[in-house]
């Protein structure tokens, strides 16, 4: 009898080495975001006093990020990824495979520090491209409120599940499953969930 392995294959399938799971889902995502901060932090040419100052964190907190036992948050990637002058997703990077297959409940998981909120990344800007694709879980109650981001950056917003209040913060429209939006990035805005288990994908795109 053919056996089932925690992939999803049949222990008689052979693997194709073409198709493999995305590699960030073997690593700590804090392990990825400290190789990361280092390894941005050395190409913008910065001390670990001055990135602190300029993204508006503790010195002691980025110290902590980089040595891989912090406990980054939504925010304060965010704020590091502003002050680097880099798109979110580049303090996630690591080696991909050609063909990435990331299951549900899979992926490097950051969570907002200030609501039931939370981010997966699911694809990275590739060379030559500016944008990074998310998998967003919320929960009602808690709003998740972004200072604005980088200039330029647009966001795109698909619900997949549930509701939720998402755009700028002064005219946030409501979605329901399969409604698509587009808001500026670099404005004040918001994403709202009105009900338990809203899922959405989001592209955040620069120009």
């Amino acid at each position: 009898m053919t056996g089932v392995r925690q992939d999803g294959r049949s222990s008689g399938e052979p693997d194709d080495p073409a198709v493999r799971t995305d590699p960030r889902q073997q690593l700590d995502p804090k392990q990825l975001v400290a190789a990361g901060l280092r390894r941005e932090r050395a190409r913008a040419g910065l001390s670990l006093g001055e990135l602190a100052r300029r993204a508006g964190v503790g010195k002691s907190t980025l110290s902590q990020l980089e040595s891989g036992v912090g406990n980054p948050s939504v925010e304060t990637m965010w704020a590091l990824s502003t002050a680097l002058g880099i798109q979110f997703s580049a303090l996630l990077d690591a080696p991909e495979p050609r063909v990435e297959v990331i299951r549900a409940g899979e992926g490097p998981v950051i969570a907002a520090a200030d609501a039931d909120y939370l981010t997966t990344l699911l694809s990275s800007a590739r060379p030559g491209s500016r944008r990074d694709l998310y998998l967003i879980r919320a929960e009602p109650d808690s709003p998740r409120r972004s200072l604005p981001h980088a200039r330029g950056i647009v966001e795109h917003v698909v619900l997949s599940a549930g509701r939720a209040l998402v755009g700028p913060v002064d005219d946030p429209v409501e979605l329901a499953p399969g409604d698509y939006i587009c808001y500026p990035g670099d404005l004040p805005h918001i994403f709202d969930a009105q009900e338990s288990g809203t899922v959405a994908v989001l592209i955040s795109e620069a120009f």
